[in-house]
């Protein structure tokens, strides 16, 4: 009893230090003006929820009423976006790489998320279990196999010149250009979106929302207009992103199901937009009973439970799959990767002929906007479950553990694709004319046991369209209600049901092009946003490693020291409560 009365005035007396020298001076909360709707089901921002509600119905009900012409519009402002911002989006998401590096290596690398003494809520297994679920669980499952096919059939521009396509030489580039797309650069967006979250909501108190990162440069006008406006384009960046997603997730369980019925009853399902309308509908009711369960109850079993297949997935194939060529590949690739990273990375095809800009545009630059738009979305999340981690362990975690992942998954899929076309097999024909979603069951039907492969490849899919649509529905129940940590469960569902429809209504007005030019389009905007974050992140951290440096700060550690409040190490005069590194104690629940 003594020990909690102890823990329970510790934790009273440090959250007051962080309080009294790290909270802005104001006077605002989070929701504080929000307004309760439906007898309090809904606790929702005056401006920012109806004016979203009323924008994101706007653009569905364009893109239904036009017809065919939508997908039209969608192409031409698709292709206008690759050919006059596509050497914006690669320069921007280098920045983002150096900077976030900056961040772990450099002397905030120390700073604790949540302020002094602020302690992990969920363990180090269960944390990476559900950014990686959120991050790219569904694209991967749905290009692991796709991409380096395609890569092999016709060698990326950047490798042109080393290797003839469809032959051995082929696989090297493939898969390291496949490894340039899924590696560090979409988790360096990740990484300086959670922190710049996790930072201003936890160690300032602002509300969790993307307004609340640029405090340093507009103050209490994060709480107007300018605030309204950042949070909005947050909105649909996070919406369209999402719903991207979701498209491209639902075609390769409709494919994969078609692929099952066939090969276990001798019927086939019918594949196209109606049936994919269908199992949204169908998937997003479980999603929906998911994040009705909350954060601790659905979206971390889930999350948990596909890493889990994700693992028994990964093993199955390494066993029965050429064990010898994935390893090989995975070290050639990797080794190809690095040596041609800088390269890779500020490619734009300017001195290219050919047809190198439309490769850009078709792969590359709709990779980037992609996760640009879905920066928020993950992003948010992660700062949601990451209090109590110093920047150097969020950093190097979100940075390098999943990229590590994705690289191994994606050797170990196309690794066996690869090994079976270059053995006769027809994966590359299936690709041409069915399209992407049958790559994967093409390739697990060169070997054993196919069918069952079939089935949990399926069922893995459908896992991370859950968990997506829960943490989506998360983030912009946070975005919509003026940054509130806990927001009533029947809004959950509310934008459960909505990223759901809106995935159904797009695919029905414009198949995946207009889910794929609306995720490219609102992450050019957004991506301004996110460079004007590098420089407000720096202010914050630089004003935190400035107080934690002070005198003020010492006097009140060694007040507390004095009450035996807490342990100071003061080894070579220098006091580190609060910002040392330590170690992930957090059991699972």
């Amino acid at each position: 009893m003594a020990d909690a009365e102890h823990d329970e005035a510790t934790g009273e007396m440090s959250e007051g230090l962080q309080v009294e020298l790290f909270h802005p001076d104001s006077e605002r909360e989070p929701g504080d003006t929000n307004k309760q709707l439906l007898g309090g089901r809904f606790d929702v921002h005056p401006i920012v929820f109806p004016v979203a509600l009323a924008l994101i119905v706007l653009f569905v009900a364009a893109t239904i009423l036009l017809g065919d012409q939508a997908a039209v519009i969608y192409t031409d402002i698709f292709n206008a976006i690759n050919t006059y911002f596509g050497w914006f989006y690669i320069l921007a998401m280098n920045v983002f790489i150096v900077t976030v590096l900056y961040f772990a290596i450099g002397k905030y690398g120390k700073i604790r998320i949540g302020g002094v003494e602020a302690e992990t809520e969920f363990s180090t297994f269960s944390w990476m279990a559900m950014l990686f679920s959120a991050g790219m669980g569904i694209g991967l499952m749905f290009f692991s196999v796709a991409e380096p096919m395609t890569f092999f059939d016709g060698v990326p521009p950047f490798f042109a010149g080393d290797a003839q396509a469809n032959t051995a030489a082929a696989a090297g580039p493939a898969l390291a250009q496949t490894f340039f797309h899924w590696g560090v650069h979409p988790w360096a967006v990740y990484a300086l979106v959670g922190l710049g979250l996790a930072f201003f909501s936890f160690n300032r108190g602002l509300p969790l929302t993307f307004r609340s990162i640029f405090w340093p440069l507009l103050g209490e006008r994060i709480y107007g207009w300018p605030g309204h406006v950042i949070d909005l384009v947050t909105v649909f960046a996070t919406l369209f992103g999402l719903s991207t997603s979701l498209g491209l997730g639902v075609a390769q369980v409709n494919q994969g199901l078609d692929v099952v019925a066939g090969e276990l009853l001798g019927a086939g399902v019918p594949v196209g937009v109606w049936p994919q309308v269908a199992l949204i509908v169908g998937i997003t009711l479980i999603a929906t009973a998911s994040v009705a369960a909350g954060l601790d109850g659905g979206v971390k079993r889930l999350s948990t439970l596909n890493l889990y297949l994700m693992f028994i997935m990964l093993g199955f194939l390494i066993i029965v799959g050429p064990t010898l060529y994935i390893f090989d590949g995975l070290v050639s690739g990797l080794g190809t990767y690095l040596v041609n990273f800088p390269g890779l990375s500020f490619f734009s095809a300017a001195f290219a002929g050919g047809g190198a800009k439309e490769f850009l545009g078709t792969w590359t630059i709709f990779y980037w906007g992609w996760w640009i738009s879905w920066s928020p979305f993950v992003g948010m999340f992660i700062a949601r479950i990451s209090k109590g981690r110093t920047i150097r362990q969020f950093v190097l975690g979100v940075l390098i553990l999943p990229a590590l992942f994705s690289f191994v998954w994606l050797s170990s899929f196309g690794g066996s694709a690869l090994s079976a076309q270059l053995g006769g097999a027809g994966i590359v024909g299936a690709l041409n004319s069915q399209g992407q979603t049958i790559a994967m069951f093409s390739m697990l039907s060169q070997y054993p046991l196919g069918a069952i492969a079939s089935i949990l490849a399926t069922l893995l899919v459908i896992t991370f369209f859950v968990t997506s649509s829960d943490s989506g529905s998360l983030v912009i129940d946070h975005l919509t209600s003026g940054g509130k940590h806990d927001v009533p469960r029947t809004q959950r569902i509310f934008w459960a049901l909505t990223e759901g429809g809106v995935a159904a209504l797009l695919l029905i007005g414009g198949g995946l092009d207009a889910l794929r030019t609306a995720s490219v389009s609102t992450g050019l905007p957004f991506a301004v946003i996110l460079l004007l974050m590098c420089y407000t992140v720096y202010l914050g951290l630089q004003n935190e490693y400035e107080i934690l440096e002070s005198e003020e700060f010492r006097d009140h550690i060694e007040e507390i020291s004095d009450r035996e409040d807490v342990a100071v190490d003061s080894a070579g005069g220098d006091v580190v409560t609060g910002v040392s590194d330590g170690s992930d104690t957090t059991t699972d629940d």
